[in-house]
Parts: structure tokens; C-alpha cells; sequence
């Protein structure tokens, strides 16, 4: 009887998602240049297990990049499935190497979140993003716990240059009020739909200057 009452049912969830929008199917390829949709954070989680997909995806949207080698397995600090990132849509302060689907992740922030915000906002596109860069051999701050930055899997955020000369700073401006303060909530919550982890200075002391955004296993929004 049960089976008999949930198979139309299933049946028509299959034909929803078959007729949906790309954005909006978790089966379709992702696409970059792809407003988000309810399946993004699907399709950018699965990339991580299809490195040709991601890679493809990135060279859909124009993104230049030089692949690396993968570093030998078993290795507590590495690179996998990474690449040294040439241009995106927006400089970055310093040079970035990052998982494909790390990569992939930044990209989407950058084209859907941070650059509308700061037209939004500002009136003004931006012409670089300040960061602290990406792969690094440590630990997460106070604990034995390998980093994600470790496996090039995230990313530190200080800041923001804009067009008409205005700099928007972590550390100087997310406690601020005003459209400086707004922005940067604007791009933390965004980033939240995006990557597995976002964390802000609402996190702890040691995120008072930077956002740090990663693909990896866990689950955080602060």
C-alpha cells in the first residue's frame, strides 16, 4: 500500500527536478557563470569528488589557471586536485594555490556575492581583494587539529579595494555601522551559501582581521 501511495510521488519529484532550471537540478553540471540556486552548495560539494568536472567548469568561465601535481599521498600537508590560480574576475593581493573545487567555490562568491555588494553598496566594482593567502602547512589556532589551509582547501579574506580608491578592512570595519559594516555582512553571508565553512570575527579573536572560507568536511556559518 505505502509503496503504491509514495511511487507517483517520487515519480513526480523526479519530473520537477528533470524540467527544473540547471541551476536549480543537483544532476546537471554546475555552472559558474550560473546565478546560485537551491543546488549550488550540492554541485560545488560534488565537484570535489569529480576534479575533471570542476576543472571543465573552471574553464567554462574563463578562469586561468595552472594545474599542479598532486603531492604524494599519505601526506599530512598537500596538494590535490589544486591549482595555482592566474586570473579571476578580480585580482587577489597575492598568489593563490587552492583545491579545484575551492577554487571553483571562490569564483562564484567573488562573481555573485562580493562584486554586486560592492556595485550595490558602493557604486564602485572591485579592483582587488586582500587576502592572506591560501595553502599554508599548520594547524587550526590553539589545537591539534590539521588546517584545511593544510590541503589548500581555504582561504583567508583581510579586505577590499575598490575602484574609486575606498579600502574596506576586516579588522577596521566589520564592527562599523555604516555601508562599509554592511558590506562585509553582506559578502560573510553569502560565502555561508557557498562554502562549508565561513568564519568571521564574530567567530573568535583569532578571525578579528580576515574571513576565513573552506570546502572542507565540516559545517560552520559564524
Amino acid at each position: 500500500m505505502w509503496t503504491a501511495l509514495l511511487l507517483p510521488s517520487a515519480v513526480l519529484v523526479a519530473l520537477l527536478i528533470w524540467q527544473a532550471p540547471d541551476r536549480h537540478n543537483p544532476f546537471t553540471p554546475i555552472d559558474l557563470t550560473d546565478r546560485p540556486g537551491p543546488a549550488t552548495r550540492h554541485k560545488l560539494t560534488n565537484v570535489q569528488r569529480q576534479p575533471e568536472t570542476c576543472f571543465k567548469a573552471l574553464d567554462d568561465a574563463d578562469v586561468l589557471y595552472t594545474r599542479l601535481d598532486n603531492s604524494p599521498a599519505g601526506e599530512t600537508c598537500g596538494k590535490y586536485d589544486a591549482l595555482t590560480l592566474d586570473r579571476s574576475l578580480t585580482p587577489y593581493s597575492t598568489t593563490l594555490s587552492m583545491t579545484c573545487a575551492q577554487t571553483a567555490t571562490l569564483y562564484m562568491w567573488e562573481r555573485h556575492v562580493a562584486r554586486p555588494a560592492a556595485i550595490e553598496i558602493f557604486g564602485s566594482p572591485i579592483v582587488e581583494i586582500e587576502t592572506y593567502g591560501s595553502f599554508s602547512c599548520r594547524k587550526i589556532a590553539r589545537s591539534n587539529r590539521t588546517s584545511e589551509h593544510a590541503r589548500a582547501n581555504a582561504i583567508d579574506i583581510s579586505g577590499f579595494v575598490l575602484e574609486n580608491g575606498r579600502r574596506i578592512m576586516v579588522k577596521s570595519h566589520w564592527h562599523n555601522g555604516g555601508p562599509e559594516g554592511a558590506f562585509l555582512k553582506r559578502v560573510r553571508n553569502g560565502a555561508c551559501r557557498m562554502f562549508s565553512v565561513t568564519l568571521s570575527p564574530d567567530y573568535n579573536a583569532d578571525h578579528a582581521d580576515h574571513f576565513h572560507f573552506d570546502m572542507g568536511l565540516g559545517r560552520a556559518c559564524k
